[in-house]
């Protein structure tokens, strides 16, 4: 990492040590419905089972009123043993239960959804109970009730400063220069609203079993095709299995092979919500300053460059939400490989910062070890785009299951590599 990103989380700590070690949660495009259900049988999803969703319904407590309808969409499908119980696309909805703005600054903003229903495509709705369990990549906390409980203005970076620089002014009484000190206004006030646009990921935890009615085809294939597969597999037996730094220090882990064009990649990924980072200069990095100040997300907030195969990435993505601390990423480089039908393959590497790491000789994101949730994350968030052709995990010749990256965070995986295929619109 270089020296101006290394000021730059030294400059994060420093504001909101809070940062450091920051759990991370449980492992925006319209998706792909699944087909229409193919049988008739009943059966229970359990008490405890875990949803992942993303909002339809933008919510705010500047904005939202109580007890408005609240939509949102199922973005990973809940396997059974017969199939897809429930699939990508069922809409869950609710309603806005409590919502309390900050009304001074020692108050947090507090939010409510209780949803209580489930709609899967062709389907009649069924009554549902659950309580959000976590917001990904959020600064905010949820408590064991589904409350979600807002920031403080005292914890966002802004105001320290702004208390700091008021410290160091120190003018006469009277002047101008003083009153803009004591409103704390020099670099603004920080928003502690609790705002969540549409397309913002969320976990529910169902309270009580769930009871539906017959199973869903999956929204794409869940084997690629055996020459396709074979020529994933030869690829991992000849490639590097880990990325490196500038100065060859090994690091992560490659987790995934995707298979298209550079083209499709890309437009896969806008369209599942996810940003290509910037380059470490400029702009860039004085908008990941700004983020870092007042306390928001930069969803191209510039990425330190790893190597595979002696060069750097040819792609970079990543989803934020409201904080710099906390992303999905990966890094995607051209492999020296193509399927039997030309196909280009490409490796990747994934993994999710959740906070901010810093010991002897570092200052960087601390990484979440268990990397195989972003694996899967990677993976559900292309399938909701409609844009996957199929998945699936295989595991490669030799394969890895912990280590640690070039920054000294320990990782640990199952060895497995999901192969993602993808298609045209």
């Amino acid at each position: 990492m270089n020296f101006r990103m290394t000021l730059l989380f030294s400059l994060m700590t420093f504001l909101n040590p809070a940062l450091l070690g920051q759990a991370s949660p449980p492992a925006a495009a319209s998706p792909q419905s699944s087909a229409a259900a193919r049988n008739s049988s009943t059966h229970t999803v359990p008490a405890g089972t875990l949803l992942y969703l993303r909002l339809e319904t933008p919510v705010s407590t500047t904005s939202s009123r109580l007890q408005q309808e609240v939509k949102a969409q199922v973005e990973r499908s809940v396997l059974g043993a017969d199939g897809v119980e429930i699939p990508l696309g069922a809409v869950v909805s609710g309603r806005i239960a409590k919502l309390i703005p900050s009304s001074s600054p020692t108050d947090r903003a507090k939010l409510l959804l209780r949803f209580d229903s489930l709609q899967a495509p062709g389907e009649p709705p069924v009554p549902l109970a659950g309580h959000v369990s976590g917001v990904d990549n959020a600064r905010e906390k949820v408590l064991s009730d589904g409350m979600i409980v807002g920031v403080l203005a005292s914890e966002l970076p802004v105001t320290m400063l702004n208390s700091a620089i008021a410290k160091l002014g120190k003018p006469a009484s009277g002047n101008a220069q003083q009153t803009q000190q004591s409103t704390g206004s020099w670099l603004g006030k920080g928003d502690t609203s609790i705002t969540y646009s549409a397309g913002t990921e969320f976990f529910l935890v169902l309270d009580k079993p769930l009871t539906l009615h017959g199973t869903f085809r999956p929204a794409f294939a869940q084997q690629i095709p055996a020459a396709v597969k074979n020529a994933a597999l030869q690829l991992l037996a000849h490639s590097p299995k880990r990325v490196a730094s500038k100065k060859g220090s090994l690091g992560g882990v490659v987790n995934l092979v995707l298979i298209g064009s550079e083209q499709e990649i890309r437009a896969a990924f806008q369209k599942a919500g996810w940003t290509h980072a910037e380059e470490e200069k400029g702009t860039p990095l004085w908008k990941t300053l700004q983020a870092v100040i007042v306390g928001k997300g930069y969803d191209a907030a510039p990425m330190s460059t790893l190597y595979v195969y002696g060069r750097p990435e040819d792609m970079a993505f990543e989803k934020m939400l409201n904080t710099f601390a906390m992303r999905h990423h990966l890094r995607i480089w051209k492999a020296p490989a193509t399927t039997p039908g030309g196909s280009q393959l490409w490796l990747a590497a994934a993994d999710h910062d959740n906070g901010i790491d810093i010991h002897p000789g570092v200052v960087s994101h601390a990484t979440d070890p268990h990397v195989d949730d972003e694996r899967a994350k990677v993976g559900a968030d292309l399938g909701m785009t409609g844009l996957v052709a199929a998945e699936e995990l295989v595991t490669p010749p030799n394969p890895l299951h912990n280590g640690y990256t070039a920054t000294g965070g320990a990782w640990e995986t199952d060895g497995k590599v999901l192969v993602i295929e993808l298609k045209s619109p």
